[in-house]
């Protein structure tokens, strides 16, 4: 007689292995995404936000899991997690997942993390080649995932944010209009805003005007 195991005994690991990205530009796709996430719903602690988080469904089933590159959870609490046990997070799957392709990714593997994302409940699916600047999708309508076929000027139900087909490579916006920002870029706006503003207080005693009583 076959006996179903026992989920308390069941590992789950945190790691499936494999490596986050191929190389520095799907690296960094990866990373200016999930990090304009998090600034994006920083102040809504009902949003978790993940890179390279393993995904298990199925309690269980320790074998059922993905790693999307990025992977948004609505309703869920921001916290530290090992992996995403769906059982554990209210049975709430995440709503919205990315994959930045490199080379390395084959047409068999992307039509399996599909068929799984369809299977578990995903609504917004986004695939995006850095390489070839080619944006892909599929939105859940009916209970499944259907392709997007054109998603310049797109804005997610979800995430409120809109992605642009440009040139040399993708622009994604933040609902009020701005783009997004890699970690480099906001380190240099943030320095060059700190320089005005020593620039600003120093103007300011020269016309004997104490900057912090202002």
């Amino acid at each position: 007689m076959v006996t179903s195991p026992n989920p308390t005994q069941i590992v789950y690991p945190d790691s499936d292995g494999k490596p986050m990205a191929d190389n520095t530009r799907q690296f960094r796709w990866i990373t200016t995404i999930k990090a304009n996430l998090d600034w994006l719903f920083a102040n809504n602690a009902d949003v978790f936000v993940a890179g390279d988080l393993l995904w298990y469904p199925v309690e269980g089933d320790n074998k059922t899991r993905q790693a999307p590159d990025v992977m948004v959870a609505f309703g869920r609490p921001k916290g530290e997690r090992g992996s995403y046990q769906q059982w554990k997070e209210n049975n709430i799957p995440p709503q919205v997942v990315f994959e930045i392709l490199s080379p390395g990714n084959t047409p068999t593997e992307m039509t399996r993390k599909l068929l799984f994302y369809d299977r578990y409940g995903v609504e917004e699916y986004y695939i995006y080649n850095p390489d070839k600047n080619d944006l892909g999708g599929c939105i859940r309508r009916e209970n499944r995932l259907e392709s997007r076929e054109n998603l310049d000027n797109w804005v997610s139900p979800r995430l409120g944010i809109r992605f642009q087909l440009a040139e040399p490579e993708l622009v994604l916006y933040y609902p009020d209009g701005q783009p997004f920002t890699s970690y480099n870029e906001e380190r240099q706006r943030a320095e060059t805003e700190r320089q005005r503003a020593e620039r600003l207080a120093a103007k300011l005693r020269e016309l004997n005007i104490n900057p912090e009583e202002i």
